[in-house]
């Protein structure tokens, strides 16, 4: 079980690169699907098989789709231009990587695994209302309010997306 860690781990990692370091927008979004269907790996790992078929229907399927729509809508496709692709960018984005992956490491280190102060309650939820009711509870009660901005900061994107991509006549 390890093992598959490890290997959904270094393919979460590998896509992540990926997306940053790959040239076209559509080879980007393949890694981030990649990315994503290693993290519903890891899901499955810790035996939350719903948020496993979430990531996978929601994320790699349904906005992976928009993703590349809007992709092809501003037609980003062509005229590759250079961005933020180069040197400090590339330093930068790795110095955070390497930190990131430090404060994890030395959690490990210090706990012996990554749960933290909150497991027992998160253990005490799930059984209580099962799984599924131990994420739908607090997200539609305690977080009910940023669940729907989050909604509507979605649609503003996707109409911000058409004005940009819309061509005056």
């Amino acid at each position: 079980m390890s093992i598959l860690f490890y290997v959904f781990a270094g393919l979460a990692i590998g896509g992540a690169v990926g997306v940053v370091m790959a040239k076209s927008p559509v080879g980007s979004l393949l890694f981030m699907v990649t990315t994503l269907a290693a993290m519903a790996g890891t899901f499955v790992l810790l035996e939350a098989h719903f948020l496993a078929a979430i990531q996978i229907i929601v994320y790699a399927g349904a906005i992976m789709v928009l993703f590349l729509f809007v992709i092809m809508l501003l037609n980003l496709g062509h005229d590759y231009q250079k961005d933020l692709r180069g040197g400090a960018f590339a330093v930068l984005s790795f110095g955070v990587i390497g930190g990131i992956a430090g404060l994890l490491a030395r959690q490990l280190g210090a706990t012996g695994s990554l749960s933290g102060p909150g497991a027992g309650a998160i253990d005490a939820a799930i059984a209580e209302h099962g799984a599924l009711g131990a994420i739908a509870e607090p997200l539609y009660t305690t977080y009910v309010v940023p669940f729907e901005i989050t909604g509507i900061l979605l649609l503003v994107a996707i109409v911000g997306a058409l004005v940009l991509a819309k061509r005056e006549v």
